[in-house]
């Protein structure tokens, strides 16, 4: 179960798959959370592209995430951030799990995340400005799964329950709403290979049973 280490932006510690697939999840959070900076946009923009084997499952989609940051400004992957998911009242495109799960935000499934997030002995930081079923969050938690040093929460098995009950239900249908939203570009392609990572993700965890 992996992505692939040499997918990483340049300056990665990746060593192994499981590293990867910490600092994937990590780079996911901070491109979900707020408009990227310019350190992560410099970085984004170099990486490799190329994967050691042709016909890698993430290689064209990372391709296409990197070619979009390269050929967008910081100022333009900014705007459209905001035009897609700030803004006073509703969004463009909703990042909370909630909404997809219930239609709703801040509902059962949110309690029910935060319930489990009580039991790994995780909580939200109080500077977070967002609900802990932002994608961002669910991402850092995935990340921390796969990277803490506590094994007895920071283990496959907590993966795997983490990931099915709280992100695989919903994410494609983000994924989805990104990908054909008209004012998309950088975040339809960050959609489409988040969409790609979610799919090794959950080949991975089926494969553990």
């Amino acid at each position: 179960m992996s992505a692939n280490p040499s997918l990483i932006p340049p300056g990665s510690s990746a060593l192994d798959e499981e590293t990867a697939r910490a600092e994937l999840y990590g780079l996911l959070s901070q491109l979900y959370y707020a408009p990227p900076g310019p350190e992560v946009l410099s970085a984004l923009r170099v990486a490799v592209t190329e994967a050691p084997a042709e016909g890698g499952y993430l290689q064209e989609p990372w391709q296409q995430l990197v070619a979009s940051a390269r050929a967008l400004s910081d100022a333009d992957i900014a705007r459209e951030f905001d035009r897609l998911f700030g803004g006073v009242g509703k969004p463009e495109v909703y990042l909370y799990g909630s909404h997809y799960l219930s239609g709703f935000l801040n509902e059962k499934p949110l309690a029910r995340l935060r319930a489990d997030l009580d039991r790994l002995g995780l909580a939200r930081d109080d500077t977070m400005s967002e609900t802990e079923d932002h994608i961002a969050y669910l991402c850092e938690v995935m990340r921390y799964l796969i990277a803490g040093d506590d094994v007895t929460v920071c283990n496959l098995t907590s993966q795997r329950e983490f990931f099915s009950t709280h992100v695989q239900p919903w994410v494609l249908r983000l994924c989805e709403a990104l990908a054909t939203h008209r004012n998309a570009h950088f975040y339809a392609c960050l959609a489409g290979f988040t969409q790609a990572f979610v799919s090794v993700e959950t080949q991975g965890f089926d494969m553990l049973d």
